[in-house]
């Protein structure tokens, strides 16, 4: 019994020591990569030998400290705007529309740099929400509800009732495709809408359309709004599908229809979107044909893709300012919004009296108050106004707490 007590003694002490040797390890590297560190941000002719000596003792840490900074600065790169001068941006225009008129199916994938306009921020971009988290900003709130389709969304309605487009994909929550006309057969709304709630408990699945943002209450993994079905009573949830949840609904995300315009494009048009979730669905770029016969890529971004090298031509401008151009290429008028005529009033389902109170959001009405409605606002340097179950609760992935020193 002695022995086997001494033996397990023993092996104590030893993974002991073992994880103590580990730990003085790990700070003596970081004292090496703070030391180098400090000597590599000296210019090379103000070292002095002793410091060259540290240099050249520690290459491995020298050689690791390039790396980091080389990876650094080409992240920097990528998430710089950059702008194409005015006679480059006209002259890619014109090679953009003559690929719009050649085409046979043509499919637009828009992501949130087409809603900046209307005062909804991207993710990505200079004042985009996750640059502004990362950043340690605080998030001001607004109610998106009072958005209005830009002219960016009319566009591309215009263009589908041309028979220029044949479907629309969008990562956009924001209901503004639906507003501005485009029909929802010809929409692909990926990550939900914000003004549509459902009953999954019926089939099939009961939509109700509303006047107002449903996401209040809603958040990852948590989408009850609260309400309840008026067929079979149960709790209603939200459509939006959260970073790193999987969309399942038929309608609004319609993944049918998106996988079948994808299959069918001969050309795809990205508007304001970063493509870093849309690229992680290989049924959107028909990977599985050979490169001579996949769709040909056209995008309209300030910042990197990855997407950028297989594509046949990138426009470096404002989503407005790329449309405004194409459409007199084009010989498109483009009639304004008008909020008297959005059809989400057509299709909207009215609260029961009882549910009056169950939300605290605005509601959207055919006549606009003087101040708002113009839908063209720029997005504050200052601060970012969200609010939403996707860009709010819900949004916030890997946003890191400081705990406070006890």
């Amino acid at each position: 019994m002695e022995e086997e007590a001494d033996s397990c003694f023993s092996s104590r002490s030893e993974r002991k020591a073992q994880e103590k040797a580990k730990i003085l390890q790990r700070e003596r590297e970081r004292k090496i990569f703070k030391l180098v560190g400090k000597v590599l941000k000296k210019p090379e002719g103000e070292r002095s030998e002793e410091e060259a000596a540290v240099l050249e003792l520690h290459r491995d840490t020298v050689e690791e400290l390039c790396r980091r900074e080389l990876r650094r600065n080409l992240l920097k790169r990528k998430q710089e705007e950059v702008f194409d001068d005015a006679d480059e941006l006209k002259h890619k225009v014109r090679q953009l529309a003559l690929a719009i008129k050649q085409a046979k199916n043509l499919v637009v994938y828009t992501g949130a740099g087409i809603s900046t306009a209307a005062s909804i921020p991207d993710y990505r971009g200079p004042n985009g929400v996750w640059t502004q988290l990362q950043k340690g900003r605080t998030i001001s709130s607004s109610d998106l509800s009072k958005a209005e389709p830009t002219y960016t969304h009319m566009c591309i309605r215009a263009m589908h009732k041309e028979k220029l487009v044949k479907h629309v994909v969008s990562q956009n929550c924001d209901g503004l495709h639906v507003r501005s006309g485009l029909p929802r057969q010809a929409l692909s709304e990926l990550h939900g809408n914000m003004f549509i709630e459902v009953c999954t408990s019926c089939s099939p699945v009961r939509e109700y359309v509303r006047l107002f943002d449903v996401t209040e209450r809603t958040s990852l993994h948590r989408h009850g709004t609260g309400r309840k079905c008026g067929r079979c009573g149960s709790e209603l949830r939200d459509t939006i599908v959260h970073f790193g949840e999987r969309g399942t609904l038929e309608q609004p995300l319609n993944w049918e229809g998106a996988a079948h315009a994808a299959k069918t494009a001969d050309v795809i048009l990205c508007l304001g979107s970063s493509l870093k979730v849309l690229k992680k669905y290989p049924c959107l770029w028909c990977m599985n044909k050979a490169a001579i016969k996949r769709p040909k890529l056209y995008i309209v971004n300030l910042q990197w893709t990855p997407k950028d090298d297989l594509a046949m031509l990138k426009i470096h401008a404002k989503c407005d300012d790329v449309l405004k151009l194409l459409m007199e290429e084009l010989n498109i008028h483009v009639p304004s919004y008008n909020r008297t005529e959005d059809p989400i009033f057509t299709i909207a389902t009215p609260l029961k009296p009882e549910e009056a109170c169950s939300h605290s959001r605005d509601v959207i009405a055919p006549s606009v108050e003087r101040g708002f409605g113009s839908g063209h606002t720029e997005v504050s340097t200052e601060t970012t106004s969200v609010q939403g179950g996707w860009f709010g609760r819900g949004y916030r992935k890997g946003r890191t707490v400081k705990k406070k020193p006890l």
